[in-house]
This record gives structure tokens, C-alpha cells and sequence, in this order.
């Protein structure tokens, strides 16, 4: 059993939990996940990990409450224990020979990108990030973020905090005003990934993405996470989840990452009905 030794709720349904998992904090790197499961007869879902602390053997996860098992998983409290907690899985992040980064997260990515740039920061790269969310009650990790960068810029669509607009116009507005990346890492929505490497191609800026947003089962056996990068067949999994973004196939995996879309639906009624028993 592992134990949850914290919880805390981010937004209405986005919460933060710390996991006693010593085995997996001793080797857990940016970039990598886990896979858990709530109970004996638990769904098994992956879930980045988004911080981790070696010396206390705990793991961060940051979840959104969307279908069942998020739902399920955000009941628990501190004391509870998850049956099944697996990893570091999943290649870790490059991020050697990185002096100047532009970190880009969107929404719930934001967490997955904070690892990323607090290593890259702690390795001394000039490290700008760029977050978006739909408003001001979304943001997450604003203060950690500060103190894992050297410039950090929020955008909302809605201009409720920090600037009106998209991840997208602010990058454009850095490099037009001739910061030099060696590197953008964008991590969130497929959509948003598109976009960001569709600019980033233009000023021939290396650009990786993480395609974490279509992984299933977490160990390559589903083939759910399948995608094609640079005319090859790769899965989510165990070949990333970090890509060259400007290779990814993403209208591909859009379409892939809608198929479930109606049983997760019925899954959720299921839980709802449950509930209500």
C-alpha cells in the first residue's frame, strides 16, 4: 500500500496529493510518470509525476477530476493509501546542454511542465515560462513557478489575470523581441501543442512536446496511445512521452484521443448513478 500523506485542492477540481513512495522518488526524473490504481479492482491510469523529494521518498501527482477514477481518486484524503503506485516509467526528459528555454504549459500541463523547468532552471539555464489558462481561477502553481524560472508569463483567455490572449502570442512576442532559444518545451492540450510547434517551425526553434495527453494504459500493451512521429509508428508510453514536436502527426492524435469519448461518458453516469444509490 502506498500512503497519501498530503492533499490539496488547487481549483474546483484539480488537486495536488503526495505520495509516500520512496523507490520511485529515488529515481523519478522530469519527463516521467506513474501508473496507480485506487483499489484491488481499480482502473489503472497513468499520471505525470509533477515533483518529487528524494530525501523525505514522496511523489507529487496533480490530477483533474474528469472521469471516473479522477473522481474516485479525489475522495481521498491524507491516510488513505492507493493499492498501486508503479513507475518511474516512461523516458525522462533531455535536458542537458540547455542554456535558454521557453517552458509552455497549458492548463492542467502546467504541472507537468513545472518539473521541467524547475531542472532546468536549478541547472542554470536563462528559463522563461509561459502558462495559459481560461481564467483566473484555473492558474495553478503560479508562486512555485516563479521561483523555477527566470521570467514567468501568464496568460488567460479571458484577460482575467495576467494577459488577455494565448501561450502562442506570447512566445511570438519574445522571439520577435529577439529572445534565442535553444529549446521551447510545450506541454498541455494537443491543440495547443499544435499551434505552438506551427510558430516555433517558422523560426526554426527546436520544439518538444509531451503527448501524455493520449496515454491509456501506460506500458505499450493497449496501443491506445499509438501516434506517428516523422512517418513512424511510436507509442506514447514507452517511447516517450516527450517528441520532436515538429514530427508529430497531431490531427492524428486528436482524432485518436476522441475515440473514447463516449465511454467515458457512460462510465461517468455509472459513477453518478452510483452515487445517488
Amino acid at each position: 500500500m502506498y500512503p497519501i500523506v498530503e492533499k490539496t485542492r488547487l481549483s474546483s477540481n484539480v488537486c495536488r496529493m503526495v505520495v509516500d513512495a520512496p523507490r520511485i522518488a529515488k529515481k523519478a526524473l522530469p519527463g516521467q510518470f506513474i501508473i496507480l490504481r485506487i483499489d484491488e479492482a481499480g482502473e489503472r491510469i497513468p499520471l505525470t509525476i509533477s515533483d518529487y523529494d528524494r530525501e523525505k521518498g514522496t511523489v507529487a501527482i496533480i490530477f483533474q477530476e474528469v472521469g471516473k477514477t479522477t473522481k474516485q481518486l479525489g475522495t481521498l484524503e491524507a491516510g488513505d493509501s492507493l493499492v498501486t503506485f508503479v513507475g518511474p516509467l516512461g523516458k525522462p526528459s533531455h535536458l542537458e546542454g540547455i542554456k535558454r528555454a521557453a517552458v509552455i504549459g497549458g492548463g492542467l500541463g502546467t504541472a507537468i511542465a513545472y518539473p521541467q523547468a524547475k531542472a532546468l532552471h536549478e541547472m542554470g539555464a536563462d528559463v522563461d515560462v509561459i502558462v495559459g489558462f481560461r481564467n483566473k481561477d484555473l492558474i495553478l502553481l503560479e508562486e512555485e513557478l516563479k521561483d523555477a524560472c527566470t521570467r514567468l508569463f501568464v496568460a488567460t483567455d479571458d484577460g482575467s489575470n495576467g494577459r488577455k490572449g494565448f501561450v502562442t502570442d506570447v512566445l511570438k512576442e519574445l522571439i520577435e523581441a529577439g529572445a534565442q532559444y535553444d529549446e521551447v518545451i510545450a506541454i498541455g492540450p494537443l491543440p495547443m501543442m499544435k499551434f505552438v510547434c506551427r510558430l516555433t517551425k517558422e523560426y526554426g526553434i527546436k520544439t518538444t512536446v509531451s503527448m501524455n495527453p493520449i496515454m491509456i494504459d501506460g506500458t505499450g500493451m493497449c496501443g491506445g496511445c499509438r501516434l506517428t512521429v516523422g512517418g513512424e509508428t511510436k507509442f506514447a508510453c514507452v517511447d516517450g512521452p516527450d517528441f520532436d514536436g515538429h514530427l508529430v502527426d497531431f490531427d492524428e492524435a486528436m482524432h485518436r484521443n476522441s475515440m473514447y469519448k463516449t465511454e467515458e461518458r457512460e462510465s461517468d453516469c455509472r459513477l453518478m448513478a452510483q452515487a445517488q444509490e
